[in-house]
């Protein structure tokens, strides 16, 4: 299958040919290269990556390949020249504000608000069937002054289930799996707040429904900070 992106190669090369100074900053922060970097162009792209050739102050040219991470492939692209550049824009419009930001040209976009993603919800089911069917408490457990019979009915088919598969974990187990890889994502989302969240009431909200659904959490953060930079560069521009 061939690659949609780089068969609009060309066109945009030739397109980013009007943006040198985004060219400079993608060598300077994506490929790591130290010295005064006058000019810059894209010779190739693909949805892999990109190829920039530049030339230093001293004259000398060279060339470095710039990754996309994820691959641009998740993209659904169609055959005109245009909406292939609308598709491929966002990224690069992202990746030029984070090369900014890391050569402190742009100040790092900060997030003011807590919002809770809709796929929070879709993973707080599945934390709620992880515990339901791994690890349901024994038969003729009572919680509160629900009655014995009750929570056995509620819990029967979690009890069929294992009996019938073999899967099942000990409670301790169960909380002890569902902490560290809620705890890691959190830590993770701690780190993104300290860069881009703004106010303690909401990097406690962050962090403490991370440890409570997971990774919507800290997409969310990813993708209102990449919605972010692309705005202050269409300002800029």
């Amino acid at each position: 299958m061939s690659d949609p992106v780089a068969s609009k190669s060309g066109f945009l090369c030739m397109y980013m040919k009007n943006h040198p100074d985004t060219l400079v900053a993608y060598v300077k922060y994506f490929g790591k290269v130290e010295g005064n970097v006058l000019t810059a162009e894209m010779s190739s792209i693909d949805s892999k990556g990109m190829a920039l050739v530049y030339k230093l102050k001293s004259g000398q040219p060279d060339s470095i390949r710039v990754s996309f991470d994820p691959p641009l492939s998740g993209y659904t692209i169609s055959f005109t020249r245009l909406s292939v550049y609308e598709e491929v824009k966002p990224r690069l419009l992202n990746m030029k504000a984070e090369a900014q930001e890391g050569l402190g040209m742009l100040k790092a976009p900060q997030i003011t608000t807590f919002r809770i993603p809709r796929m929070a919800a879709f993973t707080g089911i599945i934390v709620f069937f992880y515990f339901y069917f791994l690890s349901p408490p024994p038969l003729g457990t009572t919680f509160l002054s629900v009655p014995v019979t009750y929570v056995d009915t509620f819990f029967s088919p979690a009890h069929a289930f294992r009996n019938a598969t073999g899967l099942g974990l000990s409670f301790r187990t169960a909380c002890a799996i569902f902490v560290t890889i809620h705890g890691a994502e959190t830590l993770y989302t701690w780190s993104l707040c300290k860069q881009y969240v703004k106010g303690t009431i909401v990097t406690a909200a962050y962090v403490g429904s991370t440890m409570i659904v997971g990774f919507p959490m800290w997409i969310d953060i990813k993708r209102r900070v990449q919605q972010k930079r692309i705005e202050s560069v269409m300002k800029a521009e």
